[in-house]
């Protein structure tokens, strides 16, 4: 019998001292501990926000060292599905003292959507010579590993046996896939990059060491894959990727057989 309702529309219907209560279970006590979070919302300048409405199929919750901060620690964006699946759409964590490069918002400050709507070349190219992956606005904080049993545990006491995320680049799927998730879509084309960039490949032969996101060296590294393909080397974008996870079941998929970062 499951411990919460067994979808997040019924958790949001609920009131909301008894919602937040749930969805603070996602949070990770080392999270809480290390930044010394106040976990109670109603707080003038509240360390953590819920965004759960009575209503909707979705919630997001954001972290933050300070109320203040630009950048949270951590953000969730999690919804039901229409066959009553959790997916997650967008999960984040930052470290609010390491260095932030905008690659978020482009030369005319508007946002950049993950390079899907603009790029800010220059802040990409500081973030890339500083080891951040596309999209990373600063280094994580290594949470991952710690992150995802507590994420098993909140499913489980929902009364599922699995959850399902989209991989919003290469490198997140190569992640993914390093803590135990499997494909539902995605998954031949995940092998097909990886024999395109064999150097027999094709996506091998468009390495060009004069485009620095594309430098040749990168075809047998996860984060260079990962900025080539950012940079358009697929000639479509990484989309159409969705994996899932059986909680606590490692899938044993590797696509990327012997990678370095």
């Amino acid at each position: 019998m499951s411990k919460f309702p067994d979808s997040i529309r019924e958790i949001n219907t609920l009131p909301d001292n008894e919602k937040w209560a749930i969805y603070e279970t996602i949070i990770p006590s080392h999270i809480i501990e290390d930044f010394e979070i106040d976990l109670d919302p109603t707080r003038e300048y509240p360390q953590v926000r819920y965004l759960c409405p009575r209503g909707s199929r979705a919630m997001e919750l954001s972290v933050k060292a300070n109320a203040a901060d630009r950048d949270p620690i951590m953000y969730l964006n999690l919804a039901d599905t229409f066959n009553n699946q959790l997916l997650v759409l967008l999960v984040v964590v930052n470290d609010p003292h390491a260095e932030r490069f905008n690659v978020d918002i482009d030369q005319d400050g508007n946002p950049t959507n993950y390079g899907t709507s603009s790029r800010n070349v220059s802040a990409e190219l500081d973030a890339m010579n500083a080891g951040l992956a596309p999209g990373q606005i600063r280094p994580g904080l290594r949470a991952f590993r710690r992150s995802v049993p507590v994420f098993e545990t909140f499913v489980e006491n929902m009364g599922h046996d699995m959850f399902m995320i989209e991989p919003l680049a290469y490198h997140n799927a190569i992640v993914f896939e390093r803590y135990g998730f499997n494909y539902m879509r995605g998954l031949k084309d995940m092998h097909l990059i990886h024999e395109q960039f064999q150097a027999d490949g094709e996506l091998h032969q468009r390495l060009d060491d004069e485009n620095p996101f594309r430098q040749e060296i990168y075809a047998n590294r996860i984060i260079g894959r990962s900025w080539a393909i950012h940079d358009g080397i697929l000639g479509h974008p990484f989309t159409g990727f969705q994996m899932y996870k059986r909680i606590y079941k490692h899938a044993g998929i590797e696509t990327f057989p012997n990678a370095t970062w």
